[in-house]
């Protein structure tokens, strides 16, 4: 079973910037996965945000093009955020697709703040 792990949320106020960390148990980030944050802000549907193949293709969503950057290594995926907004505020989490499997971590809450 993996299991993964979010981490480097916290307050930030507006223009700021956060690094978002995604950590896996085993060795699944070098296999054939897709990488992938979602995000959901309170009263709202789970949303995409960003995926990464393991050749590196990344998409973004339109309210995050320019300002997030989605990486990958041989044991942790990356979300940088730049530019924070007050509308980014939500409960962040990492995805793996690998095939069919579909792994997801517990999360970690991003706030924009003033």
């Amino acid at each position: 079973q993996v299991r993964l792990v979010e981490s480097g949320g916290g307050l930030v106020q507006p223009g700021g910037s956060l690094r978002l960390t995604c950590a896996a148990s085993g060795t699944i980030f070098t296999t054939d996965t897709m990488v992938e944050w979602y995000r959901q802000a309170p009263g709202k549907e789970r949303e995409f945000v960003a995926t990464i193949t393991r050749g590196g293709s990344t998409n973004y969503a339109d309210s995050v093009k320019g300002r997030f950057t989605i990486s990958r290594g041989n044991t942790k995926a990356y979300l940088q955020m730049n530019s924070l907004k007050p509308e980014d505020t939500a409960l962040y989490y990492c995805k793996i697709l690998k095939g069919i499997v579909v792994y997801w971590g517990q999360g970690t809450q991003v706030t924009v703040s003033s």
